[in-house]
């Protein structure tokens, strides 16, 4: 490989991967794509089906979520409120914002797929998340693969087991069906089982499917990709797990968690067809109100006030789920 993005890969890496948590170096933090002016330019061409703002409360503070949307102000505007806020920007598919990114996202899979034969991916997408200093993005899991690549700033990840209690695989299905991880039990005392990954510019880390974890930044702005792709052990395990959770909802059953045998392909009918039938959707749409829009009057107001540290809220996730479908 003339210029590879991971810098520090072993052998061993190609057998760990999806198994254990890693922490892989690369270069993307001097690339051209993650400067701040270009940054400002993607925000910009942004629609609001490709993108969250979050407001959230800061370590030690109240929970605080709420959502909203940007206003009439600039890239490098919103760059700036962040930086003196305590927001993240959530930029979603950019691949199809701007199709270098998409080459990008060629690029690094065309790698890994070089470093592990075998290793076939689809439905990939990457993310850009801004967040200000001190932000964090409270307990949850992904439904997808997942890679989490910094670019500026630095952030602690804690990551935890994918079994209960800390995570339950009524909450699994709850997730999958919703997108909406508000019934996510999260205790102090979990963090005594967590496994801690620092993050600098020019780290990546990736780590097994549903794993639970949340991330704390320091205090200066961060920068960060996120990649999500589906295999097809994840997508049948995404089918399963959402199928299990309409037929415990909507016929008060209870399912058998097995991904393979006959049952796997009944399963895989009655989520796809949920999928493609918009019930998830507007579902997951009735979940998630737009409560603030980033403007002059908003930067304006005065911060949340401190109080005694409470239990983390979950966070709300958004992913290509139904995507997966197809």
């Amino acid at each position: 490989m003339a210029n590879p993005i991971f810098t520090s890969w072993k052998p061993e890496h190609s057998a760990l991967w999806g198994n254990v948590p890693l922490r892989l170096k690369h270069w993307l933090h001097q690339h051209e794509l993650f400067s701040r002016p270009a940054l400002a330019r993607l925000i910009e061409a942004a629609p609001k089906s490709n993108y969250m703002l979050i407001e959230t409360g800061r370590p030690n503070e109240r929970k605080l979520w709420r959502e909203g949307e940007i206003g009439s102000l600039s890239g490098t505007e919103v760059i700036e409120a962040i930086d003196s806020g305590r927001i993240w920007l959530n930029l979603l598919r950019v691949n199809e914002i701007d199709p270098r990114y998409g080459a990008l996202l060629d690029e690094i899979f065309g790698e890994l797929e070089g470093r592990m034969p075998g290793f076939s991916t689809f439905k990939r997408i990457n993310g850009i998340l801004i967040s200000s200093p001190r932000a964090q993005v409270y307990y949850h899991f992904d439904t997808a693969g997942q890679t989490l690549w910094q670019i500026a700033g630095s952030k602690r990840v804690y990551l935890y087991p994918p079994t209960p209690p800390f995570l339950t695989p009524e909450t699994l299905e709850n997730v999958i069906l919703y997108n909406n991880e508000t019934g996510i039990k999260y205790e102090e005392w979990y963090d005594d089982y967590a496994k801690c990954i620092e993050l600098q510019p020019g780290d990546m880390a990736q780590w097994p499917l549903n794993m639970p974890h949340r991330i704390e930044n320091a205090d200066e702005l961060s920068v960060s990709m996120t990649i999500e792709y589906f295999t097809k052990d994840i997508r049948r395990s995404l089918f399963v797990n959402g199928a299990n959770g309409l037929l415990r909802e909507k016929l008060k059953l209870s399912p058998n968690r097995n991904l393979s045998g006959s049952a796997v392909w009944a399963k895989t009918a009655v989520y796809a067809a949920a999928a493609k039938s918009g019930l998830l959707t507007r579902q997951r749409n009735k979940r998630r109100p737009i409560t603030f829009k980033l403007d002059a009057a908003f930067l304006a107001k005065p911060a949340p006030l401190a109080s005694a540290r409470s239990n983390p809220a979950p966070v709300a996730q958004v992913s290509s789920l139904d995507n997966a479908t197809t």
